[in-house]
């Protein structure tokens, strides 16, 4: 099928976002290899700046991996998502000032129909990349110098492939008629469904590229993956991809999970720590002004195979109370002697309506009264639900501990002024005292208890 000239897509990435971030707001970090994440032993990368990508942190290593492939002087940092939120808004609202078909898919992407502008750039050589150099530019300057890239095209697909060609900073159009020639020699897991596992399979047939996919007859994928994935593989190895870029996407999940530094055997530490997840739930569902009714509970055992329970309520609830004692009855139904090495908390089936609890005879009914849904069980790391748009797996920050101080937050001395946790322990904290707007500035070190510093919200930059 040939390809839609009508259809004009903009996907943009920001680039290396978390760390561009701290590298903005901490100016003796500029040049210098910077990696956001869990700084436990059993920390995840969430992003690695590109001085740090040369000695190979990515992102999803683990945080023990990326210390030992990162020279001294490299910052590791737990992560400052409120401070990321306000910058995202920031680029969101110029892309919809630019077009109002805007969906926004993570808190560093989207997608942007530029045929919806109210002056579109069109397809015209020049015009295009100009219009895109432009937004660039506008970013740029708004964000405090942060740097996005950009792929255009006439698919989302094909446009998410766009933006990763020029990175950081760049622009790649693929104009209408162009789609395989781009496509087709690309490594088979450039196309969108295509994992680790579909594509070892794959290899075993031959298939290495895009291009080897596209000569795989519909019959043959479908025979070999089932109906759903091997007709979307045969539509996708042809850049046949028509899906419209939705301004308001459906929140499927909300989900929070703590990797703990050593397995966790303990339920009363287990209960505990189910209950602050079940705040930050409601939290994030007060915020959405969503309710849920259903709850599932997520454990990863010391040998990284993975469960998943859940329970639906017979009424939506944003209640904290209501999501911690169902989260209590499901993970009552564990084995946790062998330990626990992760434990999530999930929300799921929401609606804007909440309804009351109800009582049949002054009972509370129960969801052990109605059919639980079944048991997922996976085994490996990397398992689990496809994340919804609001579900947010924010690293375990072992460095931020009940009343101390994590490496990179933002804090406040009422001498010395604003300034960020360079490093704690021992009871003291280090404290860098600096800007977006500053020079690099003084170290400075203090008791964790010195009642002159207290936490700070995200500088101005």
């Amino acid at each position: 099928m040939a390809s839609d000239p009508g259809r004009c897509i903009l996907h943009l990435d920001l680039d290396a976002f978390f760390a561009a971030v701290e590298q903005r707001d901490k100016p003796s970090l500029r040049g210098r290899p910077v990696v956001v994440g869990g700084l436990g032993a059993r920390g995840v990368v969430s992003t690695a700046s590109y001085e740090a990508r040369v000695f190979g942190a990515r992102s999803a290593m683990p945080m023990s991996e990326a210390r030992r492939r990162c020279p001294a002087g490299t910052a590791f940092l737990s992560g400052r998502y409120e401070a990321y939120r306000t910058t995202s808004r920031v680029v969101m609202e110029i892309l919809r000032s630019r077009s109002p078909l805007v969906e926004q898919v993570s808190v560093d992407e989207a997608y942007v129909d530029l045929a919806a502008a109210e002056d579109p750039p069109g397809w015209e050589e020049g015009r295009l990349e100009a219009w895109c150099s432009d937004l660039l530019a506008q970013i740029q300057d708004a964000t405090g110098g942060l740097t996005a890239s950009v792929g255009v095209a006439t698919s989302k697909m094909m446009a998410k492939l766009a933006s990763e060609m020029d990175k950081p900073a760049g622009t790649t159009v693929v104009r209408p008629g162009e789609e395989l020639g781009v496509l087709h020699p690309l490594p088979v897991r450039a196309v969108a469904g295509v994992g680790p596992a579909t594509a070892a399979r794959l290899r075993t047939f031959g298939v290495e590229t895009v291009g080897d996919l596209a000569r795989v007859s519909e019959s043959d994928l479908v025979a070999i993956f089932g109906t759903a994935q091997g007709t979307s593989l045969h539509r996708l190895a042809r850049a046949q991809d028509e899906r419209p870029v939705v301004v308001e996407r459906e929140a499927k999940s909300i989900s929070s999970e703590e990797t703990f530094e050593t397995d966790v055997t303990d339920r009363a530490v287990l209960e505990s720590e189910l209950a602050r997840l079940a705040e930050g739930l409601s939290r994030r569902l007060t915020g959405a002004s969503l309710f849920a009714r259903t709850i599932t509970v997520k454990a990863r055992h010391h040998d990284f195979s993975t469960v998943t329970r859940s329970a639906s309520l017979p009424f939506a609830t944003g209640d904290p109370a209501v999501i911690l004692r169902e989260g209590l009855h499901l993970l009552g139904g564990l084995d946790v002697s062998q330990g626990l090495r992760l434990l999530g908390l999930g929300v799921s089936g929401l609606t804007a309506h909440a309804q009351e609890e109800l009582a049949l005879d002054g009972v509370l009914l129960h969801p052990e009264v109605l059919p639980e849904l079944p048991d997922v069980v996976s085994v490996g790391p990397g398992t689990g639900s496809v994340p919804g748009l609001l579900e947010r797996r924010e690293p375990a920050l072992a460095g931020r501990r009940p009343g101390g101080w994590s490496t990179g937050q933002d804090v406040a001395h009422e001498q010395h002024g604003a300034g960020w946790v360079w490093g704690s322990g021992r009871g003291r904290v280090t404290v860098r005292f600096e800007g977006p707007g500053t020079p690099p500035g003084p170290v400075r070190t203090f008791a964790a208890d010195d009642p002159e510093l207290s936490p700070a919200p995200p500088p101005a930059w």
